[in-house]
C-alpha cells in the first residue's frame, strides 16, 4: 500500500474511532468512511494489477456524486478548464454543440464559419465515433474533451445523417472557436430582435450595447422588444439576473431555496434600459434551461413579457462549483429556485402563454429525429419540484451591430415558430393605443 493511503486509512479509522467515542452512537456520520477506507485498501493490495491512486480516488468522487441528481458532478482538473472556457465563450474544437439523445450524441447547433460548418454538418446529425471510440452512450463531457484541443490539431469523426443509411467520415482540424452569446437585429417595423444564445460573462452588456445600437438605428426607441431564448441551456445566474433587470423596474426576480431555507433574493434595483410600455415578447421552446427560465419567470410573473413557443426544460436547481486543491472541482446543486410568484420550475418548466409548436424541418431534425424534446422530468434521479412559501405579488409597474431587417415573409423564412412569433408581436404592438 503506497504510503499516501495508508496514512489516509489511518486518518480515517481515527476519525471513525473518535466519532464513535464522543458521540456514543451506531449512527455516526463517519462510520462509513471506516468502510470506504477498508474497500480503498483491498483494492491497493490485492487488486490483479497495480491501480492508479489518482483514479481510484476520482473514481470514487465520481460515484459519489452520481447517486446526486443529475447536474451535480465531479469535475477533473481538464474537465475544470472545459468548464471555464464554456463560461468565457471561447474554445479550441470542431464547433458545434452537442446533447444526447436516446444514448446517442447528436448535434445541437453548428456554430458559423468554425471546422464543423466547413465540412457540412448539420442538427440532428448523430455522432457514431469520435478519434475511433464509439460515441453510443459516451458521456458528454468525455465527447467534448475528444472533440476539443489544441488548435490546428486534428480530430476525426464519424456521423450519420437521418434518411441516409451509410456513415460519413469527417476530418476536422480544431480552431479556436468564438461563441457570441448574443446575435440582434432590426426587424420591421422597428423591432429589436434579440437572441441570446448562453449567459455567459458579459451576455448582459452585449444585449445593452445590441439595444442601444438598434435605438441608435431606429431612430428612436423600438417599438417592440423580441426576445429570443430557444436552445439557451443556461448559464451564469447573476447575469440572467442583470438581463432581467433591465427590463423590470422593482420586484424580486428570482428566489434560491437551499436545504435550510431561502439562501437568497434577488431584486431589480438598476436602471430600466427598456421603457415599460415597450411590449416584449420571450419565445422558448423545449431546450430552453435554467438561467433562460429563470428570466422568462420572472418576465412573465411581473407581466413584463408575453412568453410564446412551447415548455421550456424545467430545470429549476442551482449549483454551486466547489473547487478542490489539486485543481478538480465538484459541481453541487445547493438550492432550489423559484419566480416572483413563488412558481417551482424543477422539472415543471415554464408554461408559454402563447403555445406555438415549431413546424420547420430543420428544427425537427435538431429534435432527436422528430422525437419529443428531452427534458428535466424524464432524467434519472432529478430533483422533484418544490413550491416556495407564497411571495408577494410583483409589481406590475450583442457585439454585433444589428443589421437592418428584410421584408416580413423572410424575417424567419425557415423558422415557423420565430415567424409566427413575430407576427404576433406585431400585432401586440398594433393592438396598444397610439401616444396622443
Amino acid at each position: 500500500m503506497h504510503r499516501r493511503h495508508a496514512l489516509l486509512f489511518a486518518f480515517l479509522s481515527v476519525a471513525v474511532t473518535s466519532a464513535a467515542v464522543a458521540q456514543r452512537a451506531s449512527e455516526s456520520p463517519f462510520r462509513n468512511l471506516g468502510i470506504f477506507a477498508r474497500a480503498l485498501a483491498h483494492v491497493e493490495t490485492s487488486y490483479v494489477e497495480e491501480v492508479d491512486q489518482d483514479a481510484l480516488v476520482y473514481g470514487a468522487i465520481r460515484g459519489m456524486m452520481s447517486v446526486l441528481d443529475p447536474h451535480s458532478a465531479f469535475l477533473d482538473p481538464d474537465e475544470v478548464r472545459v468548464l471555464r472556457s464554456d463560461t468565457q465563450g471561447r474554445f479550441a474544437g470542431i464547433g458545434v454543440e452537442i446533447s444526447v439523445r436516446d444514448g446517442w450524441l447528436i448535434v445541437l447547433t453548428v456554430f458559423e464559419e468554425g471546422p464543423a460548418a466547413a465540412a457540412g454538418l448539420q442538427p440532428g446529425d448523430r455522432f457514431l465515433t469520435i478519434s475511433g471510440r464509439p460515441a453510443r452512450d459516451m458521456h458528454v463531457q468525455d465527447a467534448v474533451r475528444l472533440m476539443r484541443g489544441e488548435p490546428g490539431t486534428k480530430v476525426v469523426v464519424t456521423m450519420r445523417r437521418h434518411g441516409e443509411e451509410e456513415g460519413v467520415v469527417a476530418e476536422l482540424t480544431r480552431a479556436v472557436i468564438e461563441v457570441p452569446s448574443v446575435q440582434a437585429r432590426v426587424l420591421p417595423g422597428g423591432i429589436a430582435y434579440v437572441r441570446v444564445r448562453s449567459f455567459q460573462r458579459g451576455t448582459t452588456e452585449e444585449v445593452e450595447r445590441a439595444l442601444e445600437a438598434a435605438t441608435e438605428r431606429i431612430g428612436s426607441v423600438p417599438s417592440g422588444i423580441f426576445l429570443d431564448l430557444r436552445d439557451n441551456p443556461g448559464g451564469l445566474l447573476h447575469e440572467a439576473v442583470a438581463l432581467t433587470d433591465l427590463f423590470v423596474s422593482r420586484g424580486t426576480i428570482v428566489s434560491t431555496h437551499g436545504r435550510t431555507g431561502p439562501l437568497s433574493n434577488s431584486t431589480a434595483s438598476r436602471r430600466v434600459a427598456v421603457p415599460s410600455e415597450v411590449p416584449i415578447l420571450t419565445l422558448v421552446n423545449g431546450y430552453s434551461a435554467s438561467a433562460a427560465e429563470i428570466v422568462a419567470g420572472a418576465l412573465a410573473d411581473h407581466q413584463r413579457a408575453v412568453i410564446a413557443g412551447t415548455r421550456t426544460f424545467g430545470k429549476g436547481s442551482v449549483q454551486t462549483i466547489v473547487e478542490l486543491p489539486d485543481g478538480s472541482a465538484m459541481k453541487l446543486t445547493i438550492a432550489r429556485y423559484f419566480t416572483p410568484s413563488g412558481r417551482s420550475i424543477q422539472a415543471l418548466g415554464i408554461e408559454p402563454t402563447m403555445t406555438i409548436e415549431q413546424i420547420d424541418s430543420a428544427v425537427l431534425r435538431r429534435a432527436s429525429l422528430g422525437r419529443e424534446a428531452l427534458r428535466e422530468a424524464n432524467l434519472r434521479g432529478h430533483l422533484d419540484g418544490q413550491q416556495e412559501p407564497a411571495a408577494e405579488e410583483p409589481s406590475r409597474d450583442a457585439r454585433q451591430t444589428p443589421t437592418e431587417g428584410t421584408p416580413n415573409a423572410d424575417s424567419f423564412a425557415d423558422d415557423f415558430q420565430g415567424r409566427t412569433a413575430f407576427q404576433a408581436l406585431r400585432a401586440i404592438i398594433a393592438s396598444r393605443p397610439s401616444s396622443p
